[in-house]
């Protein structure tokens, strides 16, 4: 990272050169990607027989690092660190790694997308990509998923998913998984068995979800109980090592990693507040949508609040800086609000509009390196 202002840069994803966008084509092609295998996965698994992709949600890099005495079957796996998509979030990170494409084509520009009428905040809704719900509630026949988002998924090849059954008819699985064989389980013991399952039917890849990493961060923050739930999925890595048949390559990356905020909370002052219709995104990477012609005086606003614990950037910035990926489609730009918030220190910005069942502990969405590094670690059996 560059240094800017004696401020440390954002961690823009890389893309063109290690991101989970490349995950999928690299394992589901081999070494008939174009560009050919990439330096970032681990040359073992190009000649494996049969792959698990194993997504840990919120398994960031540099806290899995600096835990190694709990992750003793994951620190002796190949492989490093690549970044996630911006912004580092759930529902814009699986997206990109079911199709192999970065939010500014696949659409799902984050946790809460503005929706209705381009151009007219007051007059749209904030659709929740997780639980495709709005104010009126459930939006899957408002905003129907399978056209919200309209990329190919898994170049098309339709492989098993191992998920949770409690996943399997939400509105965000239908945008990010649709068509694809899904496999449920209930607990730990159901993924693993799963999992098995596929190949033992002859799959010769095979993609798993596990969200307790990030839910226990969420509600706990990145102690006591985080650790033991790191500790636990350690424990179901090697599992899946000693059952699934030989030469079968595991690879296990994660969508985002996690950052401790705690009530660490700010709130728009009313210099800002004055000049603003509505919000979308989430705590750490804020999408600010201004008033009819007050664009440029939000964004100055903006900097004058935010610039001692953040990074403010204007729609126009995110999108020139290739943020969301070297193309950003008229359908996506529409998502976006005017200006983008992004929290460098451990804060979250509030919208009193976003409501939650629990307050949040632990958080994520920005683009530092606690946030944007992943995993990409290998073992074959």
């Amino acid at each position: 990272m560059q240094a800017v202002g004696g401020h440390p840069a954002p961690v823009a994803p890389a893309y063109d050169d290690g991101c989970v966008t490349g995950l999928v084509p690299a394992l589901m092609q081999g070494d008939l990607v174009p560009g050919g295998w990439p330096s970032w996965l681990p040359d073992e698994v190009l000649g494996a027989r049969r792959t698990l992709l194993l997504v840990l949600d919120g398994l960031g890099w540099e806290q899995l690092r600096s835990r190694p005495g709990i992750t003793p079957n994951l620190t002796g796996f190949a492989g490093g660190a690549i970044t996630t998509v911006a912004p580092s979030t759930t529902a814009a990170a699986l997206t990109s790694i079911a199709t192999g494409e970065p939010p500014g084509r696949h659409g799902l520009v984050g946790y809460r997308i503005a929706v209705g009428a381009p151009g007219r905040p007051a007059h749209a809704e904030v659709l929740n990509a997780l639980r495709w719900s709005t104010g009126d509630g459930d939006a899957r026949l408002r905003h129907d998923p399978r056209e919200f988002q309209p990329c190919e998924l898994f170049g098309a090849q339709w492989p098993p998913v191992v998920t949770r059954e409690a996943f399997s008819e939400s509105g965000f699985t239908a945008a990010h998984l649709s068509d694809t064989r899904l496999m449920g389980y209930r607990d730990r013991s159901g993924l693993v068995t799963r999992a098995v399952e596929a190949f033992a039917g002859g799959e010769p890849f095979v993609y798993a979800y596990w969200d307790d990493i990030d839910r226990m961060a969420h509600e706990f923050g990145l102690a006591d109980r985080y650790e033991e739930e790191l500790a636990s999925c350690d424990a179901m890595v090697g599992e899946l090592a000693e059952r699934l048949p030989a030469g079968t390559a595991i690879v296990v990356t994660a969508d985002h990693g996690l950052v401790h905020v705690g009530g660490n909370l700010v709130h728009l002052p009313p210099s800002v507040t004055t000049l603003v219709d509505g919000q979308s995104g989430e705590a750490r990477f804020r999408w600010l949508h201004s008033r009819p012609g007050a664009a440029a005086d939000l964004l100055a606003a903006c900097h004058q609040a935010f610039d001692p614990v953040g990074w403010v950037r204007s729609v126009d910035e995110v999108v020139s800086d290739g943020w969301l990926g070297p193309e950003v489609t008229a359908v996506a730009r529409a998502r976006l609000g005017d200006v983008a918030v992004l929290a460098r220190d451990p804060v979250a910005f509030v919208d009193p509009a976003e409501s939650t069942s629990i307050h949040l502990i632990g958080r994520h969405g920005s683009l530092t390196p606690d946030e944007m590094l992943v995993p990409v670690l290998a073992v074959v059996t």
